[in-house]
């Protein structure tokens, strides 16, 4: 069986904010922009990478999900917790320094890990952790 990433789903819990981010802070394409009663849901990606998409959704507006489970899923979101998305840089400096001069906001300059890697993380308006390694 042969399968690839398509997209995957990122929470947003405010669409412009999203789409600024996405767009201009991080150099991502809008590829759709989909409105339905008064919820958006944005797909983004990389320039160049036209098969590798994010959804960037509203949580709370899955079939079946409570208004207790919406509440976690806030409060989650608030603190962070609730979903990330790892990047690759060939440059995680440059990279970093650039995020930084695009008032990203900040979580970890770039750091060596103990297990091997270096990364840094920023966090998305939505409060989603967004981690950025150095290539290999």
């Amino acid at each position: 069986m042969e399968l690839s990433i398509h997209a995957s789903f990122l929470p947003q819990n405010d669409p412009d904010a999203a789409l600024s981010f996405y767009r201009d802070t991080l150099g991502f394409e809008i590829r759709n922009d989909v409105g339905y009663q008064g919820l958006r849901w944005i797909t983004v990606g990389p320039v160049g990478q036209p098969a590798v998409s994010i959804v960037l959704y509203p949580p709370g507006a899955a079939p079946g999900v409570t208004d207790e489970e919406r509440r976690t899923i806030a409060e989650m979101m608030a603190k962070g917790t609730y979903a990330s998305l790892l990047l690759a840089s060939r440059d995680v400096d440059a990279a970093f320094a650039l995020l930084q001069a695009r008032d990203a906001e900040i979580v970890q300059e770039p750091i060596d890990q103990p297990y091997g890697v270096r990364d840094c993380a920023v966090r998305d308006p939505a409060g989603n952790m967004i981690r950025i390694q150095q290539q290999r």
